[in-house]
């Protein structure tokens, strides 16, 4: 990792301005219930902070099939609000190849376990 990309992993607690506006999860009620929650993790700036989201689509561009891909993406929510959603930072972690239906906890599990172990 570069000096500038370390620098900017820990801009959430170094140079955000809080002066009650939204503008970084930083600044919303859930990161703060998250720290006040877990106190020993939000001592480090360092420790990466991650959103995650997914949308299924059909990659044949076929409305009538049945076939459904999810990718889930991975977000460092450290990172400045200009950069946190650039291509470059965003991981693809699990590319579900059908419809999880309400099984989606099943696809998750492995990379919730590696994410731990790091």
């Amino acid at each position: 990792m570069s000096t500038h990309t370390a620098t900017d992993m820990r801009w959430h607690k170094e140079k955000r301005v809080d002066d009650d506006v939204m503008r970084h999860p930083a600044d919303g009620e859930a990161w703060k219930e998250f720290d006040r929650t877990f106190p020993e993790f939000a001592a480090d700036p360092r420790n990466l902070r991650l959103g995650l989201a997914t949308d299924r689509f059909n990659p044949y561009g076929v409305l009538n099939q049945h076939h459904s891909t999810w990718p889930i993406f991975a977000f460092p929510y450290n990172l400045p609000p200009w950069k946190c959603m650039k291509k470059e930072y965003m991981m693809m972690t699990v590319l579900i190849t059908e419809d999880p239906g309400r099984s989606m906890d099943v696809y998750l599990r492995p990379l919730v376990d590696e994410l731990k172990d790091l």
